[in-house]
């Protein structure tokens, strides 16, 4: 199951990769949402932000599984488009380091733990790690929608 779930979240993010890799900083850094309330949702840079932050906090749910389980606040501030593609690599490198971790245990018990995240949903590790390819995929289709306009 973590194999697959990791291929799947490394496969998520080719397309994403793609549209970064052909972006300059200032496309990168524009406005797009003047009316978001959000303050993640105002550029492509402020959605790739919160990607890499969120890819870290996923990861660090994974890791409370583990005896030595150290929590990552990404605090970093991408600011142009090749940064963004290495941080993304970085952020599922380090999901796949956790992940080796607890390759060790067999899907039963994986499935014993109930990771509570701050937003308020329990997971288990396949839907948090299901919920991180399809973070990545909702926001791939934000970006382009916001190039399209």
């Amino acid at each position: 199951m973590l194999v697959a779930l990791l291929i799947e979240y490394r496969r998520a993010m080719l397309p994403l990769k793609s549209i970064l890799s052909n972006l300059s900083e200032s496309q990168f850094l524009e406005v797009r949402d003047f009316n978001s309330s959000d303050p993640d949702c105002k550029s492509i840079a402020t959605v790739i932000n919160h990607c890499v932050h969120s890819g870290y906090l996923y990861a660090s749910y994974l890791d409370t599984i583990t005896k030595d389980s150290t929590w990552i606040e990404y605090e970093m501030t991408i600011n142009n488009p090749i940064e963004a593609i290495k941080e993304l690599d970085k952020m599922v490198d380090y999901t796949e380091a956790i992940l080796k971790k607890i390759s060790h245990l067999t899907d039963k018990e994986l499935n014993m733990h109930q990771l509570k995240a701050r937003w308020g949903v329990t997971f288990d590790v396949e839907q948090l790690l299901e919920h991180a390819i399809v973070h990545i995929l909702r926001h791939r289709l934000q970006i382009e929608n916001f190039l399209k306009a």
